[in-house]
């Protein structure tokens, strides 16, 4: 549950960042939920390309977003498969 109320808060960030930083010349982050719409869908890696950042500095941010993504979904899936392999170190009796 804490790590999908950080995901919220997360996007939700993100979202509003994106829209401060575009909201202004790109139509297509004409609001926040919008902008919070493109946080989920670069930060969950599907990069639907519907909404894209024209500005130099929210393609920047997009980056970071994209690469943030990659590492939210990489550490949980290291420390869940390393839980079995824990296991096969107990001796039974």
């Amino acid at each position: 549950m804490i790590f999908t109320y950080f995901i919220m808060i997360l996007v939700t960030i993100l979202g509003a960042l994106m829209y401060l930083v575009e909201g202004s010349v790109n139509p297509s982050f004409s609001n926040i939920p919008k902008s919070i719409y493109w946080a989920v869908v670069t930060i969950t890696t599907v990069g639907y390309g519907d909404i894209t950042p024209i500005t130099f500095l929210g393609q920047t941010i997009s980056v970071i977003v994209m690469l943030l993504g990659y590492s939210i979904l990489a550490v949980p899936t290291g420390i869940i498969s390393s839980e079995p392999v824990s296991y096969t170190h107990l001796t039974l009796p």
